[in-house]
């Protein structure tokens, strides 16, 4: 992704954010220049890569299939000793039009709230643990009631419903074409981006390549400068 795509999408998503009432931790709003002076009183936001995140999974067409992230919360798999939160809490954003990439999660198992804004679907098949998709019926709970639905189906979520992503449940994130960007939450357990997404096209990475071709605006949760104290 370019940069200055990167840093157009993070003040889209601090707009949404602020348009829908909902407010970030002050790191959230650290310029890379704030950053330097950050010493180790800050290693909770680098070791579990809290703060901004921004991909496009490798594909080189943001607006096509992305996904704008903010990870507000999260413990550390590797290092439970050290950080034992066993869940974690996350922003997402979305514009119109847009798709994330079909996957699934071993270890996590996650709500997907509408924050607000625009309507969202996700569409659900049940997975095997060697990747594959099955086209059995999918046990669906959103908000506290409990469906059956055949496979492939998308449950849409307008503003305040949520749906329950249980272990090995394929989920795609599709937004409506008309209409404005959503917000959208995630409360989980304890969130491993490098390891516990499994993708249904192999081909896929978790983080963008970056051409920066300008300044970040905001650094991203991979690219924070070493404590120097």
């Amino acid at each position: 992704m370019k940069r200055s795509e990167i840093n157009r999408v993070i003040r889209d998503m601090e707009q949404l954010i602020h348009e829908q009432g909902f407010h970030l931790p002050p790191f959230g709003e650290w310029t890379p220049e704030e950053w330097a002076d950050r010493g180790h009183r800050y290693d909770e936001i680098r070791d579990n890569k809290l703060g901004w995140d921004i991909t496009d999974f490798g594909l080189g067409d943001f607006r096509r299939c992305g996904f704008g992230l903010f990870t507000i919360r999260n413990g550390n798999l590797a290092m439970p000793d050290k950080y034992p939160k066993s869940y974690a809490e996350k922003l997402l954003a979305m514009y119109p039009g847009q798709t994330a990439a079909i996957h699934y999660h071993v270890a996590k198992m996650e709500d997907i709230i509408n924050r607000g804004g625009n309507d969202v679907f996700i569409q659900v098949r049940n997975g095997t643990k060697d990747l594959k998709m099955m086209d059995t019926d999918v046990d669906v709970y959103t908000d506290g009631c409990h469906s059956v639905e055949p496979a492939g189906t998308k449950v849409r979520l307008r503003p305040g419903e949520s749906i329950t992503i249980t272990p090995y449940l394929f989920h795609k994130f599709i937004m409506p074409e008309d209409g404005g960007m959503v917000l959208l939450g995630e409360v989980s357990k304890c969130n491993d981006d490098d390891h516990d997404n499994y993708w249904y096209d192999r081909s896929i990475g978790r983080f963008p390549a970056i051409d920066e071709d300008e300044k970040p605006y905001r650094l991203l949760c991979t690219e924070y400068p070493k404590a120097r104290d």
